[in-house]
């Protein structure tokens, strides 16, 4: 059963999408010195596979794996690694930051869909609320700062390719779930990354080897190896983490605090300012994560038809 009030999971969840708010920043400057978009997925990838893989020869990380999860981890490398993180760079690379920004605020509906249709969770009230609350606010955050971010205009083919980016991560949510409660987080990630890796390497092997690895400054490196480490490597293990501990519709809902970040760092930069606006998506978003993980589970309805049986039960024995 999730612990959905669990402070671990959640704390979890918000550092790993912390870190993933201020990857895109420095992903981007990084992009705008010398390493392209196709070679910074490729480094995360097999950076974060080797660091996993290294990870796994010590402590108590010597898992035995069936068969038939192997390809498993095959797939749910597909969806969670190659078809999300190849799907949204390209795709942001073809539209611009504010259409791309927008598209990620489907997430939480994707994954509340999917987790409706193939874990019978219940599409609550307070579920829906939650959603459209934290939606709103992220909306708000994102409209509110496309005069300064907005670079070009939108793409229809961008925008489908980060919407299925979206949606492959939403899938992994859902599909996925006993297969990551199963096993530990590295043995999970050194799989799905080494899957990633074999999957990428040949599409992307010309341009590493093409990189002018001598003219890229210090400062992009020291950037890569954030998105690689901090962005990649420890932000997957602290999502695994939350991703064992919470229902997907709550995983899904921290998506949200990405915007957030984004825009604390640019007011840090002194590229933005904070006013009551972005007060008020903050407030938003955090009241949708609330909700959601206040709404009821299918274990927790099962739980409530239980004791009411029992208790009828009981009141005809009487």
């Amino acid at each position: 059963m999730y612990k959905d009030k669990n402070p671990a999971g959640h704390l979890c969840m918000f550092a790993a999408c912390a870190a993933w708010g201020l990857m895109a920043p420095l992903g981007k400057d990084a992009m705008d010195h010398g390493i392209s978009g196709t070679v910074l997925v490729s480094f995360r990838v097999v950076g974060a596979a080797v660091c996993f893989w290294l990870t796994s020869f010590f402590g108590r990380h010597k898992e035995e794996v069936a068969g038939r999860d192997l390809l498993m981890f095959f797939f749910a490398g597909m969806l969670a690694i190659v078809f999300n993180q190849c799907c949204f760079t390209v795709g942001l690379s073809l539209t611009s930051p504010v259409n791309a920004s927008i598209v990620t605020t489907t997430l939480p509906i994707a994954t509340m869909l999917l987790a409706a249709l193939f874990l019978k969770e219940p599409v609550t009230g307070k579920k829906v609320a939650g959603i459209v609350c934290g939606a709103t606010g992220a909306l708000l955050l994102i409209m509110g700062s496309r005069n300064g971010a907005q670079k070009g205009s939108g793409n229809l083919t961008g925008d489908l390719l980060c919407l299925t980016a979206q949606c492959s991560f939403a899938v992994y949510l859902t599909v996925f779930k006993n297969l990551i409660r199963k096993y530990s987080v590295v043995t999970c990630m050194k799989w799905m990354f080494l899957y990633a890796s074999a999957v990428i390497l040949p599409f992307t092997g010309q341009q590493l080897a093409a990189l002018p690895w001598t003219e890229i400054p210090p400062t992009a490196w020291a950037e890569t190896f954030f998105v690689v480490f901090v962005a990649t490597y420890l932000a997957y293990i602290m999502m695994m983490t939350g991703q064992k501990l919470l229902r997907p519709t709550v995983v899904s809902m921290y998506n949200y605090v990405q915007p957030i970040v984004a825009s604390i760092v640019s007011v840090a930069a002194g590229l933005g300012v904070f006013g009551w606006s972005q007060g008020t998506a903050v407030l938003l978003v955090f009241s949708g994560v609330w909700l959601v993980t206040q709404s009821k589970s299918r274990a927790d309805m099962k739980a409530a038809d239980t004791i009411s049986t029992n208790s009828q039960t009981m009141k005809n024995n009487a």
